[in-house]
This record gives structure tokens, sequence and C-alpha cells, in this order.
């Protein structure tokens, strides 16, 4: 999810407005500098812009990609004052924490509550064992909500929250929020007409380097690539891939029929695979080539091939469909592939390695959000606001209030997640013993 990159949503997943942003990696994926190596000598060559003006694509009416929902407006509450980010903030904990209001105000509906209880029982083994960067939380904080969650009552879900939990603001407080969700595009276990894209599971020669084992300053960073002679070279790109780079060698897990779909579905960093006898395989985020992520969306927009109205998701695949030689070469352009895995058990997977509920998980900069954490969010956009457990990470989800929402799957998770930016405020939920610890005058 999302992401789903931390692991398997995302997780370069982040659509919508990602796409004219910053745009994602995939939400399974770890930090990652891309070498700087020059190309591979198998790689193609790259494709060649338009020479001259282009002129603004504009879909036929025969064309389907899907229709974005129709935002639903809201007033966001506005965040606590707050002085300006500190410009060396690395952290959460050093960006400003100020004690927010009692959870009791915020609003949060009886079925709000009951979802985010059930997700955040799923997270409970893991954020008690995980280390926190945000410089929040300690593990022990979180053993009296856990285990009190364990036989908490669904009815009375929102008590459960306001007893055990305070909320904090992180630095300003402005939020924003973008939207992923699983796919579900036609596949197959095996080659045959109309089914022949191959989705390939990580290859053996796709190595991981921790530059932190080189060097204190680069701890926690990390590059991938391949070993060509005796040196560590940048691991084959898109382009190189689509042109055969790994065929032939059995990595394929399955074969895709439309490669836009495929393309968007790497994206998202998981999905479901329709099978021609009607079955499902579920996939996940494996790993990643470690080739930046470039968004077609922000190309496209600064081209003018598209404009701004039309550069969700659904717009960017009917003009990927619309010249399938023009759209190959765009999709191209972006040298990041994802490899993947078959899931057969409970999934999509977040990057905690637990399982992410659609309306409930949100992805978010583990520097600045505890994983496992309840957060509540207050939109000028009324879908997402409420609360949600952060239970996911993200390439393009970096710094204090950036969260990208999980939908779960099927079309209407794909109608809302594709057009999802939404701006406001946020508040951490953190156990009473944290808040305690960072604002001892409460």
């Amino acid at each position: 999810m999302p992401a789903v990159c931390s692991s398997g949503v995302r997780r370069t997943r982040v659509l919508g407005y990602s796409f004219l942003a910053a745009l994602p990696l995939l939400a399974g994926c770890a930090s990652v500098i891309p070498d700087s190596g020059s190309r591979p000598a198998t790689a193609a060559p790259a494709p060649s812009r338009p020479t001259t003006a282009p002129r603004p694509y504009q879909p036929r009416p025969s064309e389907s990609g899907g229709v974005a929902a129709k935002p639903i407006p809201a007033t966001p509450r506005p965040p606590l004052p707050a002085t300006a980010l500190p410009t060396d903030a690395t952290t959460a904990a050093t960006s400003g924490v100020l004690a927010g209001p009692d959870f009791a105000t915020l609003g949060i509906t009886p079925e709000q509550a009951t979802t985010a209880l059930a997700a955040f029982r799923i997270s409970c083994p893991s954020v008690q064992r995980r280390a926190d960067v945000s410089g929040l939380t300690q593990g022990a904080d979180w053993t009296e909500s856990c285990n009190a969650a364990k036989n908490w009552s669904d009815s009375d879900a929102a008590a459960f929250f306001a007893r055990y939990f305070g909320t904090v603001q992180i630095g300003p407080g402005t939020a924003f929020v973008t939207g992923y969700y699983e796919p579900e595009i036609a596949g197959s276990r095996t080659k045959r007409p109309g089914y022949d894209i191959p989705i390939y599971r990580r290859p053996a020669d796709l190595i991981d380097v921790d530059l932190g084992q080189f060097s204190d300053e680069l701890k926690g960073k990390t590059i991938r690539g391949r070993v060509e002679g005796s040196k560590l070279v940048q691991y084959y790109d898109r382009a190189a891939i689509e042109s055969g780079a790994l065929e032939g060698r059995g990595l394929e897990i399955a074969y895709a029929a439309d490669a836009a779909e495929f393309f968007f579905l790497q994206v998202q960093g998981s999905g479901r695979l329709r099978l021609p006898d009607g079955g499902i395989m579920r996939i996940g985020y494996e790993t990643q080539n470690g080739r930046g992520y470039v968004g077609i969306g922000k190309l496209l927009l600064d081209r003018g091939e598209l404009q701004r109205g039309q550069a969700s998701m659904q717009g960017i695949l009917d003009y990927l469909r619309a010249d399938p030689v023009r759209g190959a070469a765009v999709m191209n352009e972006n040298p990041s592939w994802v490899f993947f895995r078959e899931i057969t058990g409970p999934g999509p997977l977040g990057a905690m390695g637990l399982p992410v509920t659609g309306r409930a998980s949100v992805a978010a900069d583990p520097k600045y959000v505890p994983l496992g954490a309840p957060v509540f969010l207050s939109l000028d956009r009324a879908e997402p606001n409420g609360l949600w457990i952060t239970q996911d990470t993200g390439g393009a989800i970096k710094g204090a209030n950036r969260f990208d929402s999980f939908w779960g799957a099927g079309e209407d998770a794909r109608a809302i997640a594709g057009g999802m930016a939404a701006r406001g405020s946020a508040l951490l939920l953190l156990p009473r013993a944290s808040i305690a610890r960072l604002i001892p005058a409460r």
C-alpha cells in the first residue's frame, strides 16, 4: 500500500494529486538513493521529447479510465497557533509538539471509531516493539492501550481512544492528504493471448547496499544495483526491462493484459489480478529497481499535453491508451520498476508488514508519525475527515502532517483515491505516557 513503500501497497502508491506534486515512490520502498552510475549498456535509449509544441490531449468519448469522485467540500478545523517549523527540524520531536484538544471534542463518529479500533489492534504487536524514529513515543508507552484494546467492546470504541490517548499537533499542523487504493486488473498466471505483459519477481542479481556500513553520515540510506564486472552499477531501468532485459530468466509470476493498468498497479505497489477463470491472484510489493520515481502526470502537464483537470489517474490512463506507442514512451520516462510476490494471506500489507484497512489506514513519514499511531484529519474535503491509523509509508509521503489515505479495493475506492487532494489540519493521538513526557506542564 501505498503503497500501498514501506511495504506492499504503496506502496509508491500515491495517485490523484500526487501526480501533480512531487509524486510517489512506492509505498513499500525503503529510502533509496539512486546510484549515479551510467545507464546499463542494454538499456533502451530514452524516448525523444517532442520537438514542436504538443497539442493538449482531448480524450475521445469512447475512452474509459474511470471517473474521479466529485469532492464533497468541508470546512476544516484550523490548526492550533504555532511557531514556524524550525529549519533544522528532521523529526516530529524537533518540529515542535503542542498539546491538542480533548478527543471528545473532535466529533468522531461511532463507525469511524470502531473501524479505527480494529485497525489499531492489528498494529499493536508491531508498535510495541518498533523503534520510533519520530522521537515521540517509546515501546512501553503503548502497552496499556494495546492490552486494553484486545477485549474492548467495538460498540464503545470512541471511549477507548478518549481514555488512553491525548492529542498533539506537530509543528504548524497544516496537513496535505492524497489517496491510494488496491487496484484490480486483468491478469493470468500463464502467458496466453491477450495476457503478455510480464509481472516479475525479484531478480537474484538485484543487490541492496546499506551505505551506513561504509559511512556514519549515510546511516539509514540504501542503494540498489547490480554487479557488472568488478563494479556496482545501476539496475536496469523501465525501458531496459520493457525491452527484454529480464526475459528468459524464469522471473515471471504472472502476466497482465493492459500495460497502462499494470503501470498504475506498480505505482500503487500492490493489487489484485482478475484471472480468466474468475479467480483472484493478489500480488504485493517485493522490491524496486532502485531508480528514482518520475511522475508522468507532471511531465504531461509541463509539456501542455494534459490540462490540470485531466491529470488525475483516470485522465492519464485515457492519455496512455489513446496512442499505445506514445503511451509506452511516456511510461518509460519513469525509470522505476517494481517487482512483486504473490500474497496468499491477508493483504495488502503495509510498512509494518501487517494488513492495511480500507478507509482506516494511512501512510505517513515515520520520522514525524509513529507507525501504529492514530491520526485525526480535518480537511477541506469530507471523505477523509475523521480517525485513521498510521500503518504504511510512501516514497513521496515525506515531512510533517503529510498523509496518504488508503481506500481499499473496487471502483469506489479507485474513484476516491484517484482524485484525492485535501488540505486542512492534523492531530496525532499519542499514549498519555508519551504526552506527559513530551509536554510535562500539561
